[in-house]
Formats: structure tokens, sequence, C-alpha cells
């Protein structure tokens, strides 16, 4: 099974590659090689990116994809990786650097993260990747003249859209996530996004129910996410002007969805106001805990060139200039909150210790499960009156065949490294 889906994504890569995924160019003009790096960015953000890189000073190209992951897989495999891969989560950094396809970062790398930004792990060095930008779930955004409810929406106030470029599904996973964690709590959480928890166990299926029981409310608006894109209008999210996102031209009210949405709003973001999600959960919850996700870096070449560009861009000169232009958040708690309401709002959530913060579970996790992950998810919406329990038996088994499958090649490969994630979720103080 995980052979078949990586062969995908690599038959996946290739036709990306032609359609047009090659590397940027600009940054610099020397005659040296230039710093190669793979991102998720794309259109205004992938400008406002490059915009710091190029106030670096050292020559790079860039290539930003949707599909991060298996262009990165497809250039691992040819012997051609990039000097710096960054990805959205660690779930496929921790196989990599299990395989020994990582560069050390130092020692000093990430001394400024504590968990979640920097998660622990067991049998894998702690200088692997570092976490570049940060944002905000467990939210849901609302129109400022149409303020939420104190009391759980009905699904025709939602915002659901499940499609992406690169994994269609994540949004709906963010929902399971978000209510795993606050009826369950960020231990047991932590024990599921780290394969600890089992899919078929109480805590999953409980809010796995919870979630079908809001589709269910009215199965033909259900289906019509899976028609919708998470971003909204086509093209407002590759920085064509006029897009405003589900919320401004969806026809509904919250959306439950990171704080990188506000980027998807465009002249209307500013009409834009969040609150937490808890409240709004189906059944009403009350806050155990606050999901995050974050951007991870990490070196696969041992160009001294790459390591300094990485240490640069983590600094907080180059964070707040990526935040001034760019709008997005830094998980170093060096770099301040920008000015506006809204900013400061995300920014003390981002740094307040008496609320655990988890990562994204799907972002941990490897991807044989993250997809399986997904295509339950979007299962569950075309039938949401159908036995979760089914479904959750489903991911369970990819869960049982990926950990044998990893444990044997870890053995084989390298004995002495295990590749295993184990704290997702910070402890608060």
């Amino acid at each position: 099974m995980m052979l078949r889906a990586r062969t995908l994504l690599l038959v996946l890569c290739l036709a990306l590659t032609a359609a047009g995924c090659g590397l940027a160019a600009p940054g610099g003009g020397d005659d040296q090689p230039k710093v190669t790096i793979l991102g998720p960015w794309t259109g205004s953000q992938e400008t406002h990116f490059k915009a710091v890189l190029d106030t670096l000073g050292t020559p790079y190209t860039y290539q930003g994809t949707a599909a991060t992951r298996e262009v990165l897989l497809a250039a691992v495999q040819a012997g051609n990786p990039p000097d710096i891969a960054i990805l959205p989560g660690v779930g496929d950094l921790v196989e990599y650097a299990a395989e020994g396809r990582l560069r050390p970062l130092g020692k000093d790398a990430g001394a400024k993260y504590g968990r979640p930004w920097q998660p622990e792990a067991e049998g894998i060095e702690a200088d692997l990747w570092v976490p570049l930008k940060a944002d905000l779930k467990s939210i849901v955004w609302y129109r400022k003249d149409r303020p939420p409810p104190s009391h759980p929406a009905p699904l025709t106030s939602w915002c659901i859209g499940m499609g992406d470029d690169g994994a269609s599904g994540w949004p709906g996973s963010d929902w399971i996530e978000d209510l795993i964690l606050q009826t369950a709590g960020p231990v047991l959480y932590e024990r599921w996004a780290t394969g600890d928890l089992n899919w078929t166990d109480a805590p999953v299926i409980n809010a796995w129910s919870l979630w079908a029981g809001l589709l269910a409310q009215d199965p033909d608006a259900a289906r019509r996410a899976l028609l919708s894109d998470h971003r909204g209008v086509p093209g407002d999210h590759r920085g064509v002007p006029g897009g405003r996102g589900l919320l401004f031209d969806g026809g509904c009210d919250l959306e439950h969805q990171g704080s990188f949405a506000r980027s998807f709003y465009g002249d209307r973001s500013g009409r834009a106001a969040f609150t937490d999600s808890a409240p709004l959960l189906p059944s009403g919850l009350r806050i155990k805990g606050r999901e995050v996700s974050a951007d991870f870096a990490a070196l696969f070449g041992n160009s001294a060139r790459a390591r300094d560009l990485l240490t640069r861009l983590t600094s907080r000169p180059a964070q707040e200039e990526w935040g001034r232009r760019a709008g997005v958040f830094s998980p170093s708690s060096d770099v301040p909150a920008r000015s506006g309401t809204v900013e400061k709002q995300i920014r003390s959530r981002l740094t307040d210790h008496h609320v655990p913060l988890c990562l994204d579970a799907s972002d941990v996790m490897p991807a044989a499960v993250r997809d399986a992950f997904y295509e339950a998810v979007l299962l569950t919406i075309a039938h949401p009156d159908a036995p979760v329990r089914d479904r959750l038996d489903d991911v369970q088994r990819v869960q049982n065949a990926e950990r044998a499958q990893n444990a044997e090649h870890v053995r084989n490969a390298r004995p002495d490294h295990t590749g295993r994630l184990t704290g997702v979720c910070s402890r608060p103080q």
C-alpha cells in the first residue's frame, strides 16, 4: 500500500513538474551556486517570501508548490534534493531523518523554541529542523457585523470547502482534530497524533461521530463542500484581486479555519474577526487546548551557505520583515506582535502559556496515515449517515501496516534510529 502511494505521488510530481513547477530564479547574481529552496508558498505568498529572502543577500532559487511533499519525494528519489525544504509539518521530515537524509542545523538552531514548535522525538537528533512560520487554529472567523452565537452553530451557518491543490480533505481533518482536542484533552490528543491511541478508541470515535452528526443535518450541503475550494473564489489565493474567500462569497457566517485565512479575504479582511472555536463546535465545549500548525525547514545538503541562509531566515529581523510584508506569525517568542487588534489577539494565543498548544495532528503523522485520514474525511462528508467505525477501521489498518513496515525499514537501514515523534503539545505553565 505504501509503495503504491509513493508511486502515485511520484507520478503526480512528474506531472506537476511538466506543467511548469520549475525553479524561480532571482535572489542574487554572483557566480557561486545558488541555494535551492523548495517551499509551499505560491502567488502573493511566494512574492512576500522571496522579498524577505532578497534582503538576506544570498543567491537562491525558490520553487513554490502546493504539492511540496510530492515534489520533494521525487527529488530525493532522483538523488537531487533541494538544499532547503520547507514542509507544512514534521511527519515527512521524521521519515527522512530516520533514513539519515537530513543534515544538522547546529546545536543552537532550535534553542529559542519550546514545545510544540520543537516537538519531542525518539531516536532522532534535536537539530534537524526548525519552524519558520506559525498559524493558530482552533478558531472560527466571522464577519464583524454578524457576531457568532454563544452556542453550537448548525451546519447551515458554516463555510466549508474541502478542495485544495495538494491535499483535498485537510480542512475537514482540522475539524476532527479540534474536536478530539476539546473533548478528550491534550494528553489523549497527543497520544492519538503520535500513534499511541488507536483510531478505533472511544475518544476518536466520539469526536468523529460529533462531526458526522453535524454533517448529517443537511447531507446535500455537506456534499457541496466537496466541490468547494477552501480558499473560496478560484484565483484569489493566487494573488488575483477581488477574492474574498468563503466567508464573504460563500453565503455563510462562520468559518473554522486557521489564522492564514485572512489572506483569502482580500480587500474585506479588515471586516473579519475571530473567536475561539470550542463553544461553537458540536455539543458546545470548553477550551482544553489550542491547535496550531507550523511550516518547518530542513537541510538536505551540506552547503554552508544554505545553513547560513536558514539561520538568518529565522532571525528576529527577518521574521519581523516577513510579518510586516505578509502578515505571518513567527513561532519565536522573541518576535513581538504587530499592530492591529486581530494580530495581537492571534499572537496572544500563540504565546499563552496557560493553555496547551498542540501541533496539527495530520501534519505529524506518517504520509500514508495522513492520506488515509483525508480520505476518511471525504468519505464521511459524502456519506455522513454511514457508520463512522468503518472509516476508522480503515485508517487503523493503514496505521498498523505503516508502523510495521517502517519498523522493518528502520531496523535494516539504521538500527539506532526509531524515527518517532512523542511530544507535540506544550505543557501549561
